[in-house]
Order: C-alpha cells, then sequence, then structure tokens
C-alpha cells in the first residue's frame, strides 16, 4: 500500500506560481510512475502531468506545457509540481497519482493504482 498526501494548495493571484508536494509512505515510490491530475467542479478528473520513474521523462498536457514542471526526489519519496504563471482556469482540486504501469503517460487514469485525498488550488483574477 502507497499512501500519498498531497500539500501546497491555497490561494494565489493570476500570474503567481505555486508549488505542490506529494508525500509517499508505506512503500517506495521508485517503482511506479507519479502524474499529477486536477478536477475542477462540474468536469472529469484530468490529467496534468506525468513523470518516469527515474525522472528521466516528463509528460505534460498541453494546457500546462510550459508553465508547470513535475519532479521527483525517490529520496525523500516526494514528487512535486511546480505551477508558474497560474490562470484563473488552472482553479482545480490537484491529485497526485502513483502508477506501476506507463498507461498514465499518455494521460489515462486506467492504471492509476493509489491517489491523493486532493489539494485545492485557486487563482484569483
Amino acid at each position: 500500500q502507497v499512501q500519498l498526501v498531497e500539500s501546497g494548495g491555497g490561494l494565489v493571484q493570476a500570474g503567481g506560481p505555486l508549488r505542490l508536494s506529494c508525500a509517499a509512505s508505506g512503500r517506495s515510490i521508485s517503482t511506479y510512475a507519479m502524474g499529477w491530475f486536477r478536477q475542477a467542479p462540474g468536469k472529469e478528473r484530468e490529467f496534468v502531468a506525468a513523470i518516469a520513474r527515474t525522472g528521466e521523462r516528463t509528460y505534460y498536457a498541453d494546457s500546462v506545457k510550459g508553465r508547470f514542471t513535475i519532479s521527483r526526489d525517490n529520496a525523500k519519496n516526494t514528487v512535486y509540481l511546480q505551477m508558474n504563471s497560474l490562470k484563473p482556469e488552472d482553479t482545480a482540486v490537484y491529485y497526485c497519482a502513483a502508477d506501476r504501469s506507463s498507461s498514465i503517460y499518455s494521460g489515462s487514469r486506467r492504471g492509476v493504482d493509489y491517489w491523493g485525498q486532493g489539494t485545492q488550488v485557486t487563482v484569483s483574477s
């Protein structure tokens, strides 16, 4: 079992930065592809970013490419999402995900084995 706990969410003005963290416990995340999804009110949960097991490859949704950066520190069992140039449309609950398969690289939720509880990000205009 892997427990994932997100932190770092909050209220930020448009154009500002925010950094999310996802701390894992229970077992090492080094064997998992990791990712972030988000869900706005009344919308489906959507893919944001993913990172390969050793961090050598990263994947992003078109809507965040160039503004968000995903990274991981396997020694600290933690994944990060640095969000810059935030927009009001980035407002959502952000969820961390752990996936033993590689389906998360294509943005799929199908292979996700563990989810965090989510952290709210609100961007004001």
